[in-house]
Formats: C-alpha cells, sequence, structure tokens
C-alpha cells in the first residue's frame, strides 16, 4: 500500500529530467535493509526504462560481503530472469571468479541501471547504452546498495560503471586495475573489462588475453 501511496504521489509530480516519474530516493524505506530497498525498487519509475523492460534486476549477496561488482545494466536474459549476470556474461564472470578463488556466494553483484535498455532487431533484444541521465535516476538505488553492503572493495565492472562511480574521466583502457583509495564509496575502488566485452572480441587468443 505504502509504495503504491509513493508510485501515486510521484504520477502527480510529472515526468523528470530522465523521462521518468518521481525520483527512485523517495522510494527508499526507512529502517533500510537489502530485502525491503529491493523490494521497494520494483516500483520506481525514476527514469523511462521501466516502460520497456521486463522488471526491475536489484543486486545479488549479502551485506557483508567484502567485495561488489558492479556492471552497467542488466541483459536480455537477466531482464527475464530478474537477476544480475546469469547470461553469457555471467557465466564468464562466474568462470573468472573461480579462476581467481573467490566464491561468487559471498560477492554481491549488482549494475548502476537496474532495468534493461534494449533496441529490437529482427526478433532480438539488442543491448543499448543507458543515457547519463538514466545512470543518474538511478544512481540512489546503487548508493542504498553500497551503503547497506559495505564492501571494502568495489570492482566497476566495464566504461558505464566506471565513469559512474569512479568519475568521468577514468579510462578503463588505460586506468584498467589501478586502484582509487580516496573514494567515500569504499576504501578501495577500481574497474576492469565487463565481461561482455570478452564475449565479443575478434579471436580466441585476444579472449584469452583480456580474461
Amino acid at each position: 500500500m505504502a509504495k503504491a501511496k509513493k508510485a501515486d504521489e510521484a504520477t502527480s509530480q510529472g515526468t523528470n529530467k530522465a523521462g521518468g516519474i518521481g525520483s527512485a530516493q523517495d522510494l527508499i524505506p526507512d529502517g533500510r535493509s537489502l530485502g525491503r530497498v529491493a523490494s521497494a525498487s520494483n516500483g520506481c519509475r525514476a527514469c523511462r526504462l521501466w516502460r520497456n523492460a521486463t522488471q526491475t534486476v536489484f543486486g545479488e549477496g549479502t551485506a557483508g560481503a567484502e567485495v561488489m561488482l558492479v556492471g552497467e545494466q542488466p541483459g536480455d536474459k537477466e531482464d527475464l530472469a530478474g537477476q544480475p549476470f546469469v547470461g553469457a556474461a555471467g557465466k564468464l564472470l562466474d568462470r573468472a571468479l573461480v579462476e581467481a578463488g573467490i566464491d561468487r556466494k559471498k560477492v554481491y553483484v549488482t549494475n548502476a541501471v537496474k532495468h534493461f535498455k534494449w533496441e529490437p532487431r529482427g526478433k532480438k533484444r539488442i543491448h543499448k547504452k543507458p543515457a547519463a541521465d538514466e545512470i543518474a535516476a538511478c544512481r540512489p538505488w546503487l548508493e542504498a546498495e553500497v551503503s547497506l553492503v559495505k564492501p571494502k572493495v568495489i570492482v566497476c565492472l566495464g566504461a558505464t560503471a566506471a565513469q559512474a562511480l569512479i568519475g568521468r574521466e577514468y579510462r578503463v583502457t588505460r586506468q584498467r586495475g589501478q586502484f582509487v583509495t580516496h573514494s567515500p564509496l569504499a576504501p578501495l575502488l577500481t574497474a576492469t573489462v565487463h565481461p561482455s566485452s570478452i564475449l565479443r572480441a575478434p579471436d580466441e587468443e585476444s579472449r584469452h588475453i583480456e580474461m
């Protein structure tokens, strides 16, 4: 009931700069927990992306995880499943974590944007990069996740997440793996390529090098 009331209030406020209704910040509940925030995010209309998405795809993991991985946005498989990193890129990420000796169950995985942005190509839904105002509209959800998980290390996967959390001047191609130690988000913050970029590599040798 409370969520529906907030959605009604947001509707009455009209359209915001991101083409959405109201602000994500207004939906974040008091006495926050990951479960409550995730539930509240289902009613988010803060940017235009909810219109064509199947559902909100919130982060997955436990509060207290030492490592948080932040990607760009959910893909087609994630949009349908309602879980982050469950498609081909997610399987590649799982393999990379295993090779690094990291248990995914002990890592918090999320995205800078919680709705799938896509464009049609035949019968397929093809990923489309989110705009700056859409990333900004979704920022309160990501900040809520960070504040509840309190990770020691945040790893941004890809340029969109890196520029959203580290800064617009950060370039993954040049600064990949370099740690930022002055961020208010976590003691250590860094970035690397998104698993999907490895899948798009032109040949096996390139994929091996990127992994």
